[in-house]
């Protein structure tokens, strides 16, 4: 399931990653933060577009909210919005490792369950690069 909301944010879930979707949600919001593609001010999906778009509970979307609110990630005002507040997150180098490795993983395994090799989807990848910078 993949969502795109504005042209800097997707949101994409993995119902075969084993982590709850609303932690997926949490994550991506925080990664986007990280590397710039969301900042203070910025307004997030209304609960109800955003588990439309993902075709999930509102519940689920709404508990990711609330945690991001109390992490101090997000503040929700009533009948405006949901918006990324000004608290900086810094994730470390072994962190994002571990995002990374639990995202090329899975990846890779299945790649590899129809022969492919490591060296193919390296190629591949430097392919698709070529063709975004077209």
């Amino acid at each position: 399931m993949v969502t795109e909301l504005n042209p800097t944010l997707k949101f994409s879930l993995d119902p075969k990653s084993g982590v709850p979707f609303y932690k997926q949600v949490i994550l991506q919001v925080e990664m986007a933060i990280v590397d710039g593609r969301l900042g203070n001010g910025d307004q997030l999906p209304t609960v109800r577009s955003l588990a439309v778009e993902l075709k999930i509970n509102p519940n689920t979307v709404a508990r990711a909210y609330n945690e991001l609110e109390i992490r101090g990630i997000v503040n929700t005002q009533q009948g405006t919005g949901t918006f990324i507040s000004n608290k900086k997150i810094e994730l470390t180098e072994v962190e994002k490792e571990r995002i990374l490795s639990e995202l090329t993983h899975p990846y890779i395994s299945n790649a590899r369950a129809y022969g492919f090799t490591l060296e193919d989807l390296i190629e591949h990848l430097h392919n698709m690069r070529r063709e975004e910078k077209k």
